[in-house]
């Protein structure tokens, strides 16, 4: 990361939320792939793979941003990507759930149960403003409105078929080589009959070191308050390692590990910006 440059933490956008750099006012693309493992408390173990495209805008103290990815799961079936282990009563709009007669039967033979699905993820689209910003942009602080479309495919575990609302505020500030970030949220999960989701707060840490004009390595930790009864909060480290090719293309690599029984046991991920 550069002295000169402005950044936003956009949780969701790849692993999780990192800092996604950017040269100055104007369009940037990118495309990442991701992918995870973990038993999340149950008895199997759920493979989650994505490949997200991505684009934002940024113009003067507004950054406009929208992710579409593309997921793959194969694994427990009460496992949703993005979201975690989750309770599903009636499931398949009351397949499993009339069969068996009542919710718990129904979700304990569903975590049971290994299902693989494929298909567009739940598009999720931002819009931040910032703050608080220094002269030499050495220092920030944006206020970030998240909002999930529901178009993941609920009947095939890809999404839980509900939109969500969410609201972050996030800062840093850069000493020589070291810039320490980080941030707090809130999200209205949606819930529904099937899977029942309540509202919850999440956070993350970070540290970004500059090896190099064009390297840089950090780490973070994410956390996200329990959303669904009996389930677990997710807690995650990650560390990073970004390689700017010009002011303009940049390369990122990751690695995850879980620290809690809702989190995966570890991820990879890689992905590419370029900048217009």
């Amino acid at each position: 990361m550069r002295k000169h440059m402005n950044w936003m933490v956009l949780s969701g956008a790849l692993l999780s939320g990192m800092p996604a750099a950017h040269a100055g006012n104007g369009f940037s693309v990118g495309a990442g792939t991701n992918y995870s493992a973990g038993n999340y408390g149950t008895s199997a173990t759920t493979d989650i793979g994505s490949t997200p495209f991505a684009a934002s805008y940024q113009a003067k103290r507004w950054t406009f941003a929208v992710t579409v990815p593309y997921v793959r799961v194969s694994g427990s079936g009460n496992v949703i990507p993005g979201t975690g282990p989750v309770d599903k009563r009636d499931l398949l709009g009351g397949g499993l759930g009339g069969l068996l007669g009542d919710g718990s039967a129904a979700n304990a033979d569903v975590s049971r149960t290994r299902t693989s699905a494929a298909g567009l993820g739940d598009v999720v689209a931002s819009a931040g403003y910032g703050l608080l910003a220094n002269d030499d942009h050495s220092a920030g602080l944006a206020l970030t409105g998240k909002f999930k479309f529901a178009t993941a495919d609920a009947r095939k575990g890809l999404g839980t078929g509900r939109n969500d609302y969410g609201l972050s505020l996030d800062g840093y500030k850069t000493w020589g080589q070291w810039t320490p970030f980080g941030g707090i949220g809130w999200t209205d999960y949606g819930s529904s009959r099937s899977i029942r989701l309540r509202s919850g707060a999440n956070a993350n840490a970070g540290l970004d070191y500059r090896l190099q004009s064009r390297d840089n390595v950090g780490v973070s930790y994410n956390f996200r308050q329990r959303i669904v009864a009996g389930g677990a909060a997710q807690g995650e480290i990650t560390t990073y390692w970004s390689h700017k090719f010009s002011d303009r293309f940049r390369l990122q690599g990751e690695a995850l590990a879980g620290m809690t029984r809702g989190s995966p046991d570890w991820g990879v991920g890689t992905s590419v910006d370029y900048a217009f």
